[in-house]
């Protein structure tokens, strides 16, 4: 596996994949609004890692630099389960401070259990635009 920083010929594909996933991994939302360009504004002006298994594209991660803020972390099906998401996750680890950041939808018990598998507590709990969530943080162990 190589993880690697995006490639503007990456973009076909990962919004191909950010719909896909979307669809397939929160049914309890309505997706007729969703489009392929929604990537676009998703990860505007943020730091994009790209995942490859055997060549392939399996994920990404994006960061909102100045709040260390983890915004997308999404796998194509077809690779999850082998380490993509973890690696993708450690990856994001040298490109930020002290504390990361994210927003994990409520309705997504599976991307719940990753987090706090991965050390990650859950500090509070809002409602966006996709429903309710909890803010999550991570004391980045690349700085204990």
């Amino acid at each position: 596996m190589v993880i690697r920083d995006y490639h503007e010929a990456d973009r076909p594909f990962l919004r191909t994949l950010f719909l896909s996933s979307r669809k397939q991994g929160w049914p309890w939302l309505d997706p007729r609004h969703w489009q392929l360009e929604d990537f676009d504004s998703a990860t505007f002006d943020e730091k994009i890692l790209v995942a490859k298994v055997h060549g392939h594209i399996a994920g990404f991660a994006s960061l909102w630099l100045p709040d260390s803020f983890l915004h997308n972390l999404f796998v194509d099906p077809d690779y999850q389960r082998q380490g993509v998401a973890s690696a993708l996750l450690a990856a994001c680890y040298p490109l930020c401070r002290t504390t990361l950041a994210l927003k994990c939808l409520r309705e997504n018990l599976g991307a719940q259990q990753f987090y706090l598998h991965h050390g990650w507590k859950i500090i509070s709990s809002g409602r966006g635009e996709n429903g309710k969530y909890y803010l999550m943080h991570k004391t980045n162990p690349l700085t204990c």
